[in-house]
């Protein structure tokens, strides 16, 4: 399964914290994958990327819920917590970086804190895109709920499609070739 976070709805659209459901879209334009589906609060679509059959999420439950509803549906898809990736925004990562992470703590990041609750474990594959850090705690809610400038709207299409061929890049070449490849190029 990958899992894009976000928040639903128009108002939070095109902010940093939903470039996990942008990551997603791109994914599901890219490789036909029609996000059609409700089902346990999330919304998802069923398809093929590199040999692989996956299912592309977006919780609909706001990122600080995101576990839930993610756990409801891969169980009734039975797949377990270690065969879920999840796209996010990370704050403590430049803007455009990207890093893989296979397993940890949830670093501040309450979607990701929710899943490993839900879950009851940190072994899921993370794809974490940098959206930066506004420079003090007192900054983050309303930074990650923010748009972006326009400097990085400029380049936001190409931070997509690289987090986009990163999920890409895991889903053919494995875990460890992928973070070979994408960290040498972050």
């Amino acid at each position: 399964m990958l899992a894009g976070l976000g928040n639903p709805g128009e108002e939070y659209r095109a902010t940093r914290h939903n470039i996990g459901f942008m990551v997603i879209d791109h994914i599901a334009d890219r490789f036909s994958l029609a996000i059609d589906r409700t089902k346990y609060d999330v919304n998802y679509g069923k398809g093929e990327i590199s040999g692989k059959q996956v299912i592309a999420a977006k919780p609909l439950s706001f990122m600080n819920n995101s576990g839930p509803p993610l756990r409801r549906l891969a169980q009734y898809f039975r797949i377990s917590c270690k065969k879920m990736l999840v796209v996010h925004d990370d704050i403590d990562l430049a803007y455009g970086r990207i890093k893989i992470k296979t397993k940890g703590g949830h670093g501040g990041h309450k979607g990701v804190k929710s899943i490993i609750d839900a879950f009851e474990t940190d072994e899921f594959i993370r794809v974490r895109v940098g959206i930066d850090h506004p420079g003090s705690k007192e900054e983050v809610v309303d930074h990650v709920l923010s748009g972006f400038t326009d400097d990085e709207r400029q380049q936001l299409d190409r931070l997509i499609s690289r987090a986009g061929e990163t999920v890409a890049q895991i889903l053919q070449n494995g875990i460890e070739k992928a973070i070979g490849m994408i960290h040498g190029l972050s």
